[in-house]
């Protein structure tokens, strides 16, 4: 069973500030301790292949997961992660992909601001369909939130 979520939201900062946050390390950096208990590298250094482990706070449902950096589009401003242990894997699913899409905003010419998108997609198998109603932009969100609040900071 097949699924996705996404959501869509404009940031005041323009395109290349956001992608130097959302697409990189640093993203981590900013959400370790609020949104996770930690993450850490386990390899690379933010490019194609990384591995992180995200350790979750009490009470989320999972303890900790694993995911790898399957596409980091500098050009494209795409940075896609999908989970390679763990977390929703431990839970019948055969994959789970979180997208992140930064575009320039065809509404502002000065470029004083861009949009992002988060896309969720997942298949989970179907004897654990019922699991599906666990996956939710939510936490994603969240992160979003604190990136966005600490770029409109920074500008």
């Amino acid at each position: 069973m097949f699924g996705t979520l996404s959501e869509e939201a404009e940031v005041k900062v323009p395109a290349s500030k956001a992608w130097a946050l959302y697409g990189t390390l640093e993203i981590g950096k900013l959400v370790a301790g609020k949104i996770f208990e930690a993450i850490d590298v386990v390899e690379g250094d933010g490019g194609l292949g990384t591995i992180l482990k995200l350790t979750m706070k009490p009470g989320s449902g999972f303890s900790s997961c694993k995911e790898k950096y399957t596409k980091v589009d500098n050009t494209n401003m795409i940075k896609e992660t999908e989970a390679i242990e763990g977390g929703f894997l431990d839970m019948g699913f055969n994959f789970y992909r979180i997208r992140i899409e930064i575009k320039e905003n065809p509404k502002d010419g000065s470029g004083s601001s861009c949009l992002l998108k988060l896309t969720i997609e997942y298949d989970v198998k179907e004897e654990f369909a019922a699991n599906a109603s666990l996956v939710t932009i939510e936490p994603v969100l969240g992160v979003m939130s604190i990136a966005n609040e600490h770029l409109l900071k920074c500008n």
